[in-house]
């Protein structure tokens, strides 16, 4: 599949399990623009850059589900056409021979409220929320966090969630656009609107998951829209209470990487526990052409994702445990 930058992952021996992924297809139905930041984003495109993946993925004929880290169409899509964009998308991903998991971020939201979305993205969860796991093989487990849970957007306007994060964001940003990082320094800057936090029920729910899987003696794979380490990511992409969740985390010797989207540029580091942490290219950026998806084969001790063009390829060996754990 495209350029897997000579990628042969774990010398040659069998994956376990494998799977494709894709993030930040942001699709509408308007001209190319550009960020905040002026970077271009090629809105119709990105649609064609889904098919190729689908089409990709299917071929490859080993892939056992699809996961798709979030922001399925683009907060600019005309809010009349939201509804038949966002299942224009999920029937493309349909395509695939076989499961495909989504996870909500906040281009999503900005197209529709919580109640029509998540049934159309098929995301199980109770009351609104989210969050669920699943475990495609008995070694490993993926956990799929819900990255606003405590969100300005998404929720109704006196929803409790939401109510907590405009608290939130009046107390740590000043400005009065809450878009704009402007004056916040550092790590600081990351309290912005179109972010979001993990919820206490969550955390409680984070803590109870990995708490089973280490019981279970399996492997855990973390899979949020938000990047949860600030070395993987600009600062102002960062999940709002990222060092709370990683807390929890690192408090288990099972998660051994942590995937997510949402910062376009894309990024990987290990933390000081030896966790992974891999934030995937958009395909929203992908000029005409050009493409950002892959597939990941996962082993005992390792998982190796296969780029396709602007997605780089990277193996993700797993450490000993560098820090002792509580």
């Amino acid at each position: 599949m495209g350029s897997a930058n000579g990628l042969v992952g774990a010398q040659g021996k069998r994956p376990l399990l494998s799977f494709g992924v894709i993030s930040d297809v942001q699709y509408a139905d308007i001209p190319d623009g550009r960020s905040f930041i002026g970077v271009p984003r090629y809105y119709r495109h990105s649609i064609l850059v889904l098919q190729r993946a689908v089409r990709k993925w299917n071929d490859l004929q080993k892939l056992k589900f699809t996961i798709n880290f979030g922001d399925i169409v683009d907060g600019y899509c005309p809010k009349d056409q939201s509804l038949n964009a966002v299942k224009t998308l999920v029937s493309e991903f349909e395509i695939f021979d076989g499961p495909v998991y989504h996870m909500i971020g906040n281009h999503c939201l900005y197209n529709l409220a919580r109640d029509k979305l998540l049934p159309l993205l098929k995301i199980p969860g109770l009351n609104g929320s989210a969050y669920y796991d699943f475990s495609p093989i008995p070694e490993y487990r993926f956990v799929v966090l819900d990255g606003y849970d405590i969100s300005a957007i998404g929720w109704p306007r006196d929803h409790p969630n939401t109510v907590e994060a405009l608290k939130f964001l009046r107390a740590k940003n000043p400005n009065s656009e809450k878009n704009s990082p402007e004056g916040l320094v550092g790590l600081e800057r990351r309290f912005l609107m179109f972010n979001g936090a993990v919820g206490k029920e969550q955390l409680v729910w984070l803590d109870g998951t990995l708490q089973s899987a280490t019981k279970s003696n399996q492997k855990v794979v973390i899979c949020c829209h938000l990047p949860l380490d600030p070395s993987a990511s600009s600062k102002e992409a960062l999940l709002w209470n990222y060092d709370e969740v990683m807390d929890v985390i690192h408090r288990y010797n099972c998660v051994k990487v942590c995937l997510a989207g949402h910062d376009h540029k894309g990024g990987h580091t290990i933390d000081s526990y030896g966790v992974h942490h891999r934030v995937l290219e958009a395909a929203l950026e992908c000029p005409p052409g050009a493409d950002a998806f892959g597939y990941v084969d996962l082993f005992d001790d390792r998982l190796v994702l296969f780029g396709t063009d602007r997605m780089k390829s990277t193996e993700m060996i797993f450490t000993p445990n560098i820090c002792l754990r509580m």
